[in-house]
């Protein structure tokens, strides 16, 4: 057996270790202990996934589809890259009200930078027309701009969070209409913007995506058991690491077989992988630094963290610059879904949307608790849902009744399961 082969708790230990591992409580008193203390997880989100995802296979004839499917990851991309910044500001305990038009104002910068002949609103017309390849970025990092803006103005000044992202939204907004009110609507023609949304990859090329997926998890995993082996740990529960590498594994070849099912556009969408590229990316970011981990202590206790020697103000003004650059990502995807812009771009229930995926997703409205991947399961409980009361004929009245329905439970239970944690002492 190699350093990083899974055993049983304790074996291969010191004897005094060996008893440690065998006094730990069995993972099913564990899992009733999380349930008695408000420690839930992600267990709601998935189990209230499911059932939505069997639901509306009884009532839409379309839903169970392999096209749909794609559909709904299409439609999850855009509202998902903005929940996952909202979930680094909520962390903060603190709240951004501008990401909406923020992410329009980023779709506009891209339309514009790509748009051919010298009909340009300033300040794009200096380097317009560029290729997309060079106007995502460019859009991207004025969006972050922005954010680190607001942000100095959070942390520098004192000036509530809840004002200075409100007064930016009117800001983005404006700056908006004074662009397209006269133009109107701005079409995208350029490939390397359309594709974010609407490229798919070939048969072969899904498959290779979903073995390297399973793969680095799987690394990933081993590293972690080697590095608690080295340290003398012992590793509790193997075969529930098992369960979820073969889980991983699972998601990763039955979505792509399913993508791989639909008829046209069929593959793998190109939006579904930018998903994951930044779920990896910034789950890292808030677990494995000690930004993300000071994150969280600013979070928890503001004034504890400045003690310990955490620069509370530059952590909230990064916080807010990658609200404001995920807010970019976003809204370049949400554009190319439509191939273009108007004056609508970033209005609507985007915001609300976007917030409500995160609290959704399991992050405290509080401060100081959440995940990143819990913005990606909210979106999907959210993008589901639309897609299914609009594939079973719903009105847009029953839409927004709904989904204010989930995001009042979702926030019922993380207030409940607060106070189950403060009672508990965790």
């Amino acid at each position: 057996m190699s350093d990083v082969d899974v055993a049983a708790p304790g074996i291969g230990l010191p004897p005094e270790q060996q008893e440690a591992a065998a006094a730990q409580p069995s993972i099913w008193r564990r899992a009733l202990d999380d349930l008695r203390t408000g420690n839930l997880g992600v267990l709601p989100i998935v189990i209230g996934l499911l059932f939505i995802v069997i639901f509306f296979s009884f009532k839409a004839n379309n839903f169970f589809t392999a096209d749909n499917f794609n559909n709904i990851i299409v439609q999850t991309a855009g509202t998902c890259m903005l929940a996952f910044g909202v979930v680094f500001v909520l962390l903060l305990g603190e709240i951004d009200l501008s990401i909406g038009y923020l992410s329009g104002l980023a779709a506009v910068a891209v339309a514009e930078l790509q748009l051919q002949g010298t009909d340009h609103d300033w300040p794009f017309g200096i380097i317009a027309p560029i290729s997309g390849l060079l106007a995502i970025p460019i859009a991207i990092a004025i969006a972050a701009a922005l954010g680190s803006a607001q942000g100095t103005i959070v942390a520098k000044i004192g000036v509530p969070s809840f004002v200075v992202t409100l007064a930016g939204l009117l800001i983005f907004q404006g700056v908006i209409l004074q662009i397209l009110e006269v133009r109107g609507t701005i079409l995208i023609s350029d490939n390397w913007i359309n594709d974010t949304a609407y490229y798919y990859f070939s048969e072969a090329a899904g498959w290779l995506i979903a073995a390297l997926v399973s793969g680095a998890y799987l690394v990933t995993a081993l590293n972690h058991v080697g590095a608690q082996r080295r340290a003398g740990l012992a590793v509790r529960d193997p075969w529930v690491l098992f369960a979820k590498v073969a889980g991983v594994a699972i998601a990763a070849f039955g979505t792509v077989a399913i993508c791989n099912h639909a008829s046209v556009p069929k593959g793998l969408p190109l939006a579904g992988v930018e998903v994951i590229i930044f779920l990896v990316g910034l789950t890292f970011l808030a677990k494995r630094t000690p930004f993300g981990r000071h994150v969280y202590a600013v979070g928890g206790n503001a004034e504890a963290a400045r003690r310990a020697g955490i620069s509370v103000s530059r952590i909230r003004i990064i916080v807010f610059m990658i609200s404001g650059a995920m807010a970019g990502v976003g809204g370049i995807i949400l554009a190319a879904n439509v191939n273009s812009v108007d004056l609508n771009v970033g209005g609507g229930t985007l915001l609300l949307n976007a917030i409500a995926a995160a609290v959704i997703g399991g992050v405290s409205l509080f401060g100081g608790r959440g995940e990143v991947r819990g913005a990606l399961l909210g979106s999907v409980v959210i993008a589901t849902v639309s897609n299914g009361l609009n594939t079973a004929g719903y009105s847009n009245g029953i839409i927004y009744i709904v989904t204010g329905i989930i995001l009042l439970l979702a926030v019922t239970l993380d207030t409940v399961a607060r106070r189950l944690q403060v009672r508990s002492g965790r």
